[in-house]
């Protein structure tokens, strides 16, 4: 039995003004996706000074789906546009320690936030982010519910964008401020544009 499940969620957060725009921050991957998981549960694969593009793998959070728990670890692409928009999409995902789960798991993750300045000069990062997953599953699965388990896996996966929203609202604007605080030279973020997402 194949089971499809999805999430979305968008967010609008208001970013203070300060001399270097949040644009410019927001061209750093290492900090973006700082923001919106544990340190410890990332590390930089590899980074790209052609094409700007950052490849991180994201090691998530134990996830319980009725009486099964796995732990997806994700590859995912980073990168931004000029003006600061950032993109972030799964590469590959595994899931270790339980190999029929992992031959027959796909997840896909797709999610972008870009600042917006209005007509009187006030920032807000507007974003989404989709989250899906395609998953046979196993026997002790076929005599549950078809509308169970599609309301079940929703709300999980709706639970982990909501934690990667919460984490975004919380933390990456108050790293944008302090960033700005210390001092970071705008020429010198403007030169390395080119080696960042």
């Amino acid at each position: 039995m194949v089971a499809e499940f999805y999430a979305s969620e968008s967010t609008s957060i208001a970013v203070p003004s300060r001399s270097i725009p949040i644009a410019h921050y927001l061209r750093q991957p290492q900090r973006v996706v700082n923001a919106v998981t544990e340190k410890s549960r990332v590390e930089l694969i590899k980074h790209s000074t052609t094409d700007g593009h950052s490849i991180f793998r994201l090691k998530m959070q134990p996830l319980g789906f009725l009486q099964v728990t796995i732990q997806p670890t994700v590859d995912l692409d980073v990168w931004a546009d000029p003006d600061g928009t950032v993109h972030m999409r799964s590469m590959r995902t595994q899931i270790r320690g339980t190999d029929w789960i992992d031959r027959r798991f796909a997840l896909k993750l797709a999610g972008k936030i870009a600042p917006q300045v209005d007509r009187h000069s006030r920032t807000r990062l507007v974003g989404r982010v989709e989250l899906k997953v395609n998953v046979e599953l196993p026997p002790i699965f076929f005599m549950t519910p078809a509308v169970v388990l599609e309301a079940t896996g929703n709300s999980l996966l709706r639970s982990v964008l909501l934690t990667m929203k919460r984490r975004l609202v919380q933390r990456l604007v108050a790293d944008y401020l302090d960033w700005a605080k210390n001092g970071y030279d705008l020429a010198a973020t403007k030169g390395s544009a080119i080696e960042i997402i």
